[in-house]
């Protein structure tokens, strides 16, 4: 057997400072945010920061290395790639209309605008540090060697007017076409991607590795309890308006919108590499080539 490249970077037991940082925001935001009413516009990204540092000092404890560890200035521009990418989304409920922020008219539209574009910032974060923790869990690794998905020109096309389709019916139709949002984007950017040479989901299905498909749908659905939980007693806080779907809540949000999370995630993946070339990999485990992993199994 070989020995792994991460052999000198094996797991340690140390909380890194930053996780004690975050811990702190943490404790001092979640209760604020609950009791003093028209404070949430300001504690969403404290209390989303503090999120992200605990959940990487996570990672460290587990793999001996996070996206703070590894570069600063990833983890920094990972959070500036955030809020452009979530403005699309804001962008399409426009028409769509499935979300409203209840009391944000208390806010100026510079304010409304500002605290909006650093309160997004962490939405990238959140779903790619929480994955990364996710992959760190050995169940994770049973997922490397499943079905391959032959990535041919044909099903390239197909991926690709099939999102079209879907985000057109969208427009024309948004009271029941909405559900597309979260689907047609991947079917739209993943060929585009794999086209322009970034990195894509193909590239891991092609060899049988779900692995970072898994991971993100994880990942997400984790992040998705928290923004709920925590802006059910917010104010100001977000309501749903899903035709067809609004029944068995869980806090604002019905339950089968959750579902929406996983495309989502999957949708924040391809919409990362799309505007970032070279971005940092979904997981530390992820960048492990599947012919590494065959010399590791008994």
């Amino acid at each position: 057997m070989r020995n792994s490249p991460n052999a000198a970077s094996a797991p340690q037991s140390r909380w890194r400072t930053h996780g004690w940082v975050g811990l702190l925001l943490i404790a001092t935001c979640w209760p604020l945010n609950w009791t003093l009413k028209g404070l949430t516009a300001y504690l969403f990204f404290p209390l989303w920061l503090g999120y992200v540092l605990v959940v990487d000092a996570l990672v460290a404890v587990r793999t001996g290395g996070s996206m703070w560890t590894r570069s600063r200035k990833e983890f920094v521009l990972l959070f500036v790639a955030s809020s452009p990418v979530w403005w699309m989304f804001e962008v399409i409920n426009r028409r769509t209309a499935n979300w409203e922020y209840l009391g944000s008219n208390h806010f100026t539209t510079f304010e409304y605008y500002l605290l909006c574009t650093i309160s997004f910032s962490t939405v990238m974060p959140a779903v790619f540090e929480t994955a990364e923790l996710a992959a760190s869990f050995k169940w994770v690794e049973r997922f490397t060697f499943r079905p391959r998905v032959r990535d041919t020109a044909v099903l390239e096309l197909a991926f690709f007017l099939a999102g079209t389709g879907m985000l057109l019916l969208t427009v024309a139709w948004p009271k029941c076409c909405y559900p597309f949002v979260w689907t047609s984007l991947v079917l739209i950017l993943e060929p585009l991607n794999r086209w322009l040479g970034r990195e894509h989901f193909m590239e891991y299905l092609e060899r049988g590795d779900w692995r970072p498909i898994v991971s993100l749908s994880v990942g997400v659905l984790i992040c998705g309890f928290f923004w709920e939980m925590w802006n059910y007693y917010s104010w100001p806080k977000w309501i749903y308006h899903t035709p067809g779907a609004q029944f068995l809540h869980v806090f604002e949000m019905p339950l089968l919108g959750y579902g929406g999370y996983v495309p989502f995630a999957l949708e924040l993946f391809v919409l990362r590499n799309l505007l970032w070339r070279g971005a940092p990999r979904v997981t530390s485990r992820g960048d492990v080539d599947t012919d590494r992993l065959k010399d590791r199994r008994p």
